[in-house]
């Protein structure tokens, strides 16, 4: 695949949202296979080339945004991603579980509870990293 500009300007915002260890660590676990590899291809131009770097938000509100809709479709792998990254943007754990908590009114305790298990189990991954 040629590299276009937005998949360079992806490449960047993507490491920058997950840290180089967690980039590394999914490049060689999850995107280490020519079907895996594609969508990898894809979603660094397409989410974080477009997506993430468009004007009219920061990083911060993004991260949050995409941990509430990883909560609404019930994406439990994303989520977990996602939580990392938000925490990289300077969401504390609280913060991030009075989100989770405040959706509950409107997607329902099923998967916010679900989500909040999660939460728990990445942040005391991330705590044990750290």
């Amino acid at each position: 695949m040629a590299r276009s500009e937005m998949y360079s300007k992806g490449t960047e915002t993507r490491r920058e949202l997950m840290g180089d260890a967690m980039a590394e660590r999914m490049a060689s676990t999850v995107y280490n296979d020519p079907l895996m590899e594609k969508f990898a291809d894809w979603t660094r131009e397409a989410v974080f080339g477009l997506l993430w770097t468009r004007p009219g938000l920061d990083l911060k509100t993004r991260a949050l945004i995409t941990v509430i809709t990883d909560t609404a479709t019930s994406a439990w792998p994303e989520l977990r991603i996602h939580l990392r990254m938000a925490r990289r943007q300077g969401w504390t754990e609280d913060e991030l579980g009075e989100a989770l908590l405040h959706t509950a009114g409107y997607i329902g305790a099923p998967a916010v509870r679900e989500a909040l298990l999660v939460a728990r189990e990445t942040f005391a991954e991330i705590n044990a990293e750290t």
